[in-house]
């Protein structure tokens, strides 16, 4: 018989026994949905299907018909012994090899052994026993002559298994099978057959979420057949295909102007552009690169379409030139409507353009809530615009060819939206420009590339005018040369001049937090910048008990730190576990596959942030994935903890994001002080709080006279400094901070020159 092993990932199933590097077989339990495990049954099924078993339900028990038919061969004797069995198998199941016999008789009494052990008595042992002859004969005779063959046989079972269709399952595997359970309401189950888990594994792999509603082998069967009839709509495949944005530098308005035979010599692809620029770098100069840039494009005669605010929705008569039909199903549509696009003179570029329209449109058939409609609709504007636009970009189009689609004021609808992707897709540079950051562009896309700048400029028109230039003068031009000669790498720093920032946490004494708390960083030891990245100088450390068991002065010393960008939490929780998120019930699908999904983040109605400045929210969301890929607290990547991180994260007091949003990283940095006096367990929202916010660069201090375990208890490893000060108080009360005086106890002159505090 062969061991069950463990798989290393799900493509080890589809390795051939001898190349297996444990040899021996795989029984999994599959309780959760990824695009990965559904990739995966599809794959599954497919060889399952061909040469092993689909069960879709419940094994049939063995009818009268059935019984009858194995009486007149085998007669009803039964015994409970190896050699019986195993002669047994070889007058009913004769296609069995001598080694494959005895797997399966060994499996057998093993079972039925099992069933002895736990008090049944023989007529239920013999009831079983023929029960498994039946099902072996009527279900599973196509494969047992392949058990334990180099190509393993596979099963694949959907649903609640029963105690002995397990046992026969289990049998099977354990003579040379690959098993598969799909099982769509969880392990609970499962679990009254097989409490220990003994029998098979349960597949544990990160980002699993419950299978869609309605998901079962008959959608999986009907996924695949749409995945064939996919392959058929696309025809000829071209010889080209885009390489897109892989060879770019990242600078946006050079990228476009890079001669298109310097991009990349491989004949397999055309080297095009897709990008959208948010903001301006200069507010005066911003019309003058543009009108430069749409100079230097048509002096390399390089075909140029440039369009202002929107593109204008087809005609009528654009409309009733696409040549369509009624439809019923989406790949009759998507075949009949693609034929608009053979009567392009040039076959290469026609099967480019087929592709890229079929890719796009099988894209947002997949989207929440389409419809064939809709669909149709939808693919009716791409070909007008198509047909609209083709001549200026593609006359006499030769593979060496790149043109340029400028879309000046970003997407106002789907429909604009999914023209862009499909222009990216071609051999055309696609520029999309958004200098005002207050309006919003509808698309999103894998593929398109993103150069963010804070300046915001409310224009709505390409400069393609001299007239609607600004030129810099030289006076203009000599202060921007100051201005970079006197902030680059001199310690002085304009406003905001960074949107990047790494937060370093200090070990200090307890005595220097006070001296350094209120302190701009870049006067703090190890600040630096790095390649436009801020090392920031941080504080994060706890305070246990109270110094000399001076109260007074212990309350005043607290007060010491209390700047106008300090936030003071006076009891835990601050953040209670119970209270309203509206960012929960979206926070699963804000991260797949290890990452987090930013566009769907951004581009969702309940994003709470799009207020902020966009750099800002750009290292908010970096210091989340961070925080999920460090796995600073504990639950990430084992129990969905990371699920919260988000939704908390997601949904930040209001006092907080406003420090967030107006914090410079060279200059005095927002504070935390949270004070525990007394022994409520901070809550896990509390910790996440706090170790994002200790990532965004706040000094943190916890204030906890008790020395009890406090936000701690929730980290993964030690985050924070702790002070032992002095000896523990109990059951303290806070006072009001606001009335407490501070006379006497600023250090004198003295203090300060030897650093000494009170």
């Amino acid at each position: 018989m062969l061991e069950h092993k463990k798989i290393q990932n799900l493509n080890d199933y589809f390795v051939t026994l001898n190349n297996r590097q444990n040899k021996g077989v795989y029984f999994y339990r599959i309780n959760g949905y990824s695009d990965e495990i559904g990739e995966f049954i599809k794959k599954y099924y497919d060889v399952a299907r061909r040469t092993g078993i689909v069960i879709e339900g419940k094994i049939p028990n063995p009818d009268e018909n059935n019984l009858a038919y194995y009486n007149e061969i085998m007669g009803m004797d039964f015994q409970m012994d190896l050699q019986f069995i195993s002669r047994s198998l070889q007058k009913w199941l004769p296609r069995m090899n001598e080694l494959q016999r005895q797997n399966v008789a060994a499996s057998i009494y093993d079972s039925l052994d099992s069933m002895r052990k736990a008090g049944k008595n023989e007529n239920m042992l013999k009831n079983a026993y023929i029960k498994f002859m039946c099902w072996l004969y009527y279900k599973f005779e196509r494969i047992i002559n392949q058990l334990g063959e180099n190509d393993i046989p596979k099963i694949l079972y959907e649903g609640e298994i029963s105690n002995y269709e397990l046992m026969l399952i289990s049998i099977l595997s354990n003579a040379g099978c690959d098993i598969v359970l799909l099982q769509y309401a969880g392990d609970q189950g499962y679990l009254k057959a097989d409490p220990s888990s003994s029998l098979s594994d349960d597949l544990q792999v990160n980002g699993l979420k419950p299978f869609p509603e309605g998901y079962c082998i008959k959608k999986v069967r009907e996924e695949i057949q749409n995945d064939l009839n996919n392959e058929r709509l696309y025809g000829a495949k071209p010889g080209l295909v885009n390489c897109t944005n892989a060879w770019i530098k990242g600078k946006g308005l050079d990228d476009i102007r890079e001669s298109v035979t310097v991009r990349g010599n491989d004949n397999r692809f055309f080297y095009n552009c897709f990008c959208r620029i948010n903001g301006v770098e200069d507010r005066l100069t911003y019309t003058n690169e543009l009108f430069q840039l749409q100079q230097e494009l048509r002096n390399a005669r390089r075909k140029l379409v440039i369009v202002n605010k929107e593109i204008p929705k087809p005609t009528p008569e654009e409309i009733a030139g696409i040549k369509r039909n009624n439809y019923t199903k989406q790949d009759q549509m998507i075949l009949d409507l693609s034929g608009n696009i053979r009567s392009l003179a040039n076959n290469e570029l026609q099967k480019i353009i087929h592709k890229a329209f079929v890719d796009v449109i099988l894209t947002e058939s997949k989207k929440e809530g389409e419809n064939l409609n809709r669909l149709t609709n939808k693919a009716v504007y791409l070909l007008c615009w198509l047909k609209r636009y083709m001549v200026q970009l593609f006359a006499n189009w030769k593979p060496s060819d790149i043109g340029c689609f400028i879309y000046m004021g970003g997407c106002k609808s789907d429909n604009e939206a999914l023209f862009m992707s499909f222009l990216g897709r071609l051999p055309v540079d696609v520029l999309i420009l958004c200098p005002n950051l207050n309006t919003k562009c509808y698309l999103t896309d894998p593929l398109l590339y993103e150069v963010n700048y804070t300046e915001s400029l409310s224009i709505t028109h390409f400069p393609e005018e001299s007239s609607e230039v600004r030129i810099g003068t030289a006076a203009y031009h000599a202060e921007r040369d100051l201005d970079t000669f006197m902030y680059q790498d001199t310690g002085i720093y304009r406003n905001k001049q960074y949107g990047k920032a790494n937060v370093i946490n200090l070990q200090t004494m307890y005595e220097e937090i006070r001296i350094l708390w209120d302190q701009e960083l870049k006067y703090r030891p190890n600040f630096s910048t790095v390649d436009g990245v801020v090392n920031i100088p941080v504080i994060f450390s706890k305070i246990s008990g109270v110094k000399d068991g001076l109260v007074a002065q212990y309350w005043v010393s607290v007060k010491e730190l209390i700047t106008e960008d300090t936030i003071v939490v006076k009891g835990a929780p601050y953040i209670s576990s119970t209270a309203p998120n509206p960012m929960k019930s979206y926070s699963a699908e804000f991260y797949k596959n290890g990452k987090l999904q930013r566009n769907k983040i951004k581009n969702h109605p309940k994003y709470p942030y799009a207020i902020l400045r966009e750099e800002m929210q750009e290292f908010i969301l970096d210091k989340l994935q961070l925080l999920i890929e460090q796995k600073l607290i504990r639950g990430i990547g084992e129990n969905g903890t990371e699920y919260t991180v988000i939704a908390q994260v997601l949904n930040l007091p209001k006092e907080i994001i406003r420090m967030i949003q107006k914090f410079d990283f060279t200059k005095k940095n927002p504070k935390l002080i949270y004070i525990n006096t007394g022994e409520n367990v901070i809550s896990l929202e509390d910790s996440i709080l706090t170790a994002f916010l200790n990532l965004i660069g706040f000094d943190i201090v916890f204030f906890v006279p008790t020395g009890y375990q406090s936000v701690e208890t929730h980290f993964t490893r030690d985050l924070m400094e702790e002070h032992q000060i002095g000896e523990y108080i109990y059951d303290m009360q806070v006072p009001d901070l606001n009335s407490l005086s501070l006379k006497h106890t600023r250090p004198t002159w003295r203090d300060k020159i030897f650093k000494r505090g009170n």
